[in-house]
């Protein structure tokens, strides 16, 4: 039994310093490995720290195209506004030229009718003239004048009424001054002051504007 304990005893004598070597240098060697490791975490985190920096602050033809763009965009806007302005007054231009169309259409005849309004004049005071108790049919000619004055009266009424002339005879009416057109005023028994009274001559409006204001006699307070 003691010749076996010293025979392993002599196989393990010359392993043992080779087992304290390994454990000398392991420590040195574990260490060796955690700097490393450090060393590689830390290189790590610079590198993320500088890609950081770098996206903050951006580079100087970054920066030259943020300002081209900033002018561009400001460019593009401005050119908007001045198009949407410019349709703007291009819609407005052609609404006024269709509304002065319109009126020339509507109120160009006006200086003929004017002077078509004289005709009308005369033809009334011809037929108020003739006698009532003259037109019998014992004198034909005078029947016949009467009656073809009146029809020239009515027809020529009714081609004013056709292009939107129509006559003003306001008697009884209130006085308004952008249709008539006051030549006295009296005080009249039974009527309303500021009424017409007598009509001396007849108006007329052309599609709603007044073309002639009629002369009236306006009642007054008494």
């Amino acid at each position: 039994m003691a010749a076996v304990a010293q025979c392993v005893r002599g196989a393990l004598r010359p392993r043992l310093p080779l087992l304290s070597v390994a454990l000398r240098t392991s420590p040195r060697l574990l260490c060796a490995a955690t700097q490393q490791k450090n060393t590689g975490h830390n290189l790590e985190e610079d590198q993320s720290q500088s890609q950081s920096e770098q996206k903050v602050e951006p580079s100087p033809a970054e920066k030259l195209l943020a300002e081209e763009k900033a002018k561009l965009e400001e460019q593009l806007k401005e050119v908007t506004d001045k198009y949407k302005r410019a349709l703007a007054d291009a819609e407005n231009i052609r609404q006024r030229s269709q509304k002065l169309v319109e009126e020339a259409k509507l109120y160009g005849i006006q200086s003929f009718c004017k002077d078509l309004l004289e005709v009308a004049d005369i033809l009334e005071k011809a037929t108020e003239s003739v006698p009532k108790e003259e037109i019998k049919d014992d004198n034909p000619h005078l029947k016949s004048l009467y009656e073809g004055l009146v029809m020239t009266e009515v027809q020529i009424q009714k081609v004013f009424k056709k292009h939107g002339l129509l006559r003003l005879n306001p008697v009884g009416a209130k006085f308004d001054p952008y249709e008539h057109e006051a030549l006295f005023h009296a005080p009249v028994e039974g009527q309303e002051p500021g009424t017409i009274a007598l009509v001396s001559k007849i108006g007329y409006k052309l599609h709603g504007r007044t073309l002639r204001p009629a002369l009236v006699g306006v009642v007054k307070d008494a």
